[in-house]
């Protein structure tokens, strides 16, 4: 497997992402429908990952998205920038006051505990980023002159408009001209699907975009729900994962998209709310690898934790292009998003490659 991967010095940017970012407000331990305060985050299935690409790894991201221009699209804002991501490519979008020309999204979610899983009430129609097309960003001068080395997108911002479905392709596109590395995340969301034609329109709109990427992400279900394939011999609800069938899936998908060079599944087994079984494979060059297989993780909250999967993977092949220890520097990072609130991550490299050793949990002074 070779990525070629621009370098640092010809690049403003070493990843950027395009998607929507969101105002989390957390309850807590607490319940939605009955919480008198909230604590205030910022997260989006895309931002997350540049998010924890600069705060976990030291890298130099960007996010491409638009906000409302109002008082929470600056709340936003600076969350974004205490992120230390790059806002110089936010889109402001003109609002009328009330939110009916076009709004900032807004993401309720509890965490869950035991039997009880986590909860996400989003509010996030009519939102800026999409009504957003591929005029409002000027994507030749982004990637042509800034220059970027890794382009990150994925199915939850392809979903939420036509708009946003040919943003992408559009950003894709020309990513590839000018050489940079696209990745995508089908993190599909039958709440956004259902709205604009389900799975059927998911799985066209998905097939076009995978024309112009070089990485994919997802779960056993995203491969089904939005690109179409099955895995054959697998139960219902993937409850046991068939590895020789879905890696028979996974080089169809290759033949069929050759310009695909790497895909990874993440392997998610909720026992209860705060007892997950966590692993991850990854197919390149017509190989699987294996990531070290977290049973029993104990969960603070998890949401976030695809995100920062494909954060530590995308770091792994910009830095080593080992696919093996690409995989386990994606599970290893999501294995510690667990353990802390919010939907970005709050872990070091230096934990990542400890956790990844077998480190063990014991107080360090």
């Amino acid at each position: 497997m070779k990525l070629n991967i621009k370098s640092r010095e010809e690049c403003k940017y070493d990843m950027l992402s395009l998607g929507e970012v969101m105002l989390r407000l957390d309850p807590g331990e607490g319940r939605i429908r009955t919480a008198r305060s909230f604590r205030v985050w910022e997260g989006g299935g895309e931002y997350n990952v540049t998010r924890a690409l600069h705060k976990c790894y030291g890298m130099k991201t960007g996010v491409i998205t638009a906000l409302a221009d109002n008082e929470v699209g600056r709340l936003v804002k600076d969350l974004i920038e205490q992120g230390g991501v790059d806002t110089d490519l936010i889109c402001w979008k003109p609002t009328d006051g009330i939110g009916k020309k076009c709004r900032n999204g807004i993401n309720f979610t509890e965490r869950g505990f035991g039997i009880r899983g986590a909860l996400s009430c989003s509010d996030r129609a009519s939102t800026a980023i999409s009504q957003a097309t591929a005029k409002d960003f000027d994507f030749d001068h982004i990637f042509g002159e800034l220059g970027v080395r890794w382009f990150h997108t994925g199915g939850i911002y392809a979903a939420l408009s036509p708009e946003s479905a040919e943003t992408v392709i559009e950003a894709c596109k020309t990513a590839k001209k000018y050489g940079t590395i696209v990745s995508y995340d089908l993190n599909y969301r039958a709440s956004l699907w259902e709205l604009v034609g389900g799975t059927e329109a998911a799985v066209r709109v998905n097939r076009e975009i995978a024309k112009y990427v070089d990485v994919v992400i997802g779960s056993e279900e995203d491969y089904t729900a939005c690109l179409g394939y099955e895995v054959e011999g697998t139960d219902a609800g993937f409850k046991e994962l068939n590895v020789e069938a879905f890696k028979k899936m996974l080089l169809q998908v290759a033949a069929d998209y050759p310009n695909i060079k790497v895909m990874a599944n993440m392997l998610h087994t909720v026992r209860t709310a705060t007892i997950n079984d966590w692993k991850a494979l990854c197919l390149a060059d017509g190989e699987i690898c294996m990531s070290k297989d977290y049973v029993g993780l104990e969960v603070l909250d998890r949401v976030g934790i695809g995100d920062s999967f494909a954060a530590g993977f995308a770091y792994g092949l910009m830095t080593t292009q080992d696919p093996e220890l690409a995989v386990n520097y994606g599970v290893a990072h999501g294995a510690l998003a667990m353990t802390t609130p919010g939907d970005t991550s709050m872990a070091s490299v230096e934990e990542v490659e400890a956790v990844m050793g077998d480190a063990g949990a014991r107080v360090k002074r």
